[in-house]
């Protein structure tokens, strides 16, 4: 059984002494690709060498909605010559955030719109994150148009309605430890009825630890428990979910070596 967690942080602080041992962990649990998300310079730059350094491990590079006030040509140049590089799968993650509101409204779109159409110009897909902007978010993603590299809701949630919209805008769902708990029963329904081939599974580690470690820091090995969760949803073996949802993750990050 192979397992892709295609959006995870092995470039945040608390996993900076102990990368070795927890990818080879989730190695051993089944899950022989990770894909480390950036938000800013810094966590750009981390996930790029931790891509380098470690064979199951890949990097998407972008400014995230809380970092967006960073985002200048410096940065664009920066993103336009890393993903070139072989291991540098996707633009994100990007997006609105409007619970913090760290960022005005009209800077965090900005940015969001500058990085979809960046993600078409290299013909990359894009990774998205939403908190309570959810209408937003569709309208600027149906307005740029999602390229031919298509691009991902990560850590979805929202009811199967809003999965199956994004989806008809050529996305891909992804589903993080939030599926696993009790009262998540929109994304539940999302997950059990939404075609199998629009399904990914993440972590999002250190954070959303699926249930039964639920209140603990998440790591790249729990994704087995979101499989897991997914293949009771939908009456299938979890060998079978953990297939077509590596499966998926090579159709959509294509420079994957299969």
């Amino acid at each position: 059984m192979e397992i892709f967690d295609t959006h995870t942080h092995l470039n945040d602080a608390p996993f900076a002494n102990r990368l070795a041992e927890e990818i080879g962990k989730a190695q051993e649990f089944g899950v022989t690709k990770i894909n480390n998300v950036g938000s800013n310079m810094k966590l750009n730059q981390l996930a790029v060498s931790i891509s380098e350094q470690f064979e199951p491990c890949y990097a998407t590079i972008g400014w995230h909605p809380d970092d967006a006030g960073e985002f200048d040509e410096k940065s664009e140049v920066y993103l336009l010559s890393e993903l070139t590089k072989p291991k540098v799968l996707a633009v994100g993650e990007i997006g609105l955030d409007y619970h913090w509101m760290v960022q005005p409204k009209e800077v965090q779109e900005r940015v969001f719109r500058r990085q979809i159409q960046i993600s078409k110009e290299m013909n990359v897909p894009f990774q998205v994150h939403t908190r309570d902007a959810l209408e937003d978010t569709y309208k600027i993603i149906k307005d740029e148009g999602v390229g031919p590299a298509g691009a991902i809701m990560h850590s979805f949630s929202g009811s199967l309605s809003d999965a199956e919209r994004f989806a008809a805008l050529g996305m891909m769902i992804s589903f993080s430890g939030v599926v696993t708990f009790k009262k998540a029963l929109d994304e539940q329904n999302a997950a059990q009825h939404l075609p199998m081939d629009k399904i990914l599974v993440e972590t999002d580690a250190p954070y959303l630890t699926p249930v039964p470690f639920r209140g603990r820091e998440n790591t790249p090995v729990y994704t087995q428990f979101v499989v897991e969760k997914i293949a009771e949803l939908r009456g299938m073996s979890k060998e079978d979910v953990a297939e077509q949802t590596y499966q998926n993750a090579l159709a959509i990050f294509k420079k994957v070596q299969k």
